[in-house]
């Protein structure tokens, strides 16, 4: 019986003694790969949570605008807005009701049929992004700027503009 030759370790290098090339042990191909697939999970992630706070941007801004058209009550935003947005929208809804629908040609069409056409989100920090959105309605098109925080697990608006 002939001896059987004895397998390569998969670590081991063939050495070739015709090939001037000769291979150099921790070579960065590896590396570089190793550091392509540790990014990628962070960045899906980071895509994740932006379409999670234009989502919860788009249903604020909706109802926000439904709040000032009347046909929503403020306190469904009270999980979502400060303290200090929600009296905000809260007062300025209760300007809008107090506008006489005889005052101008177009008060009494005012916040009909909103919604929301785009909604763009930028992150600040780890905890904080700011938003911006377009509403169109019967007569105009506005826009909205919002600031959300991360309070303990949820997030909440601290700052909410209607243009």
């Amino acid at each position: 019986m002939s001896a059987m030759p004895r397998p390569r370790a998969a670590a081991e290098p063939r050495l070739s003694t015709s090939s001037p090339l000769r291979l150099v042990q921790g070579s960065a191909a590896p590396a570089d790969r190793a550091n392509t697939r540790s990014v990628e999970p962070q960045l899906l992630g980071a895509a994740d949570e932006e379409r999670e706070i234009c989502a919860i941007s788009r249903s604020t801004v909706q109802a926000a605008i439904e709040v000032l058209a009347g046909t929503r009550p403020a306190q469904q935003l009270a999980r979502r807005l400060d303290e200090r947005c929600l009296a905000a929208l809260q007062h300025r809804a209760a300007l809008t009701r107090r506008v006489p629908c005889g005052a101008s040609p177009t008060a009494g069409r005012l916040h009909r049929n909103p919604s929301v056409r785009s909604v763009r989100a930028c992150r600040v920090s780890a905890d904080v992004y700011e938003a911006s959105a377009v509403v169109a309605e019967d007569l105009r098109v506005r826009a909205v700027a919002l600031r959300l925080e991360r309070s303990r697990l949820a997030w909440r608006v601290t700052v909410l503009e209607i243009g």
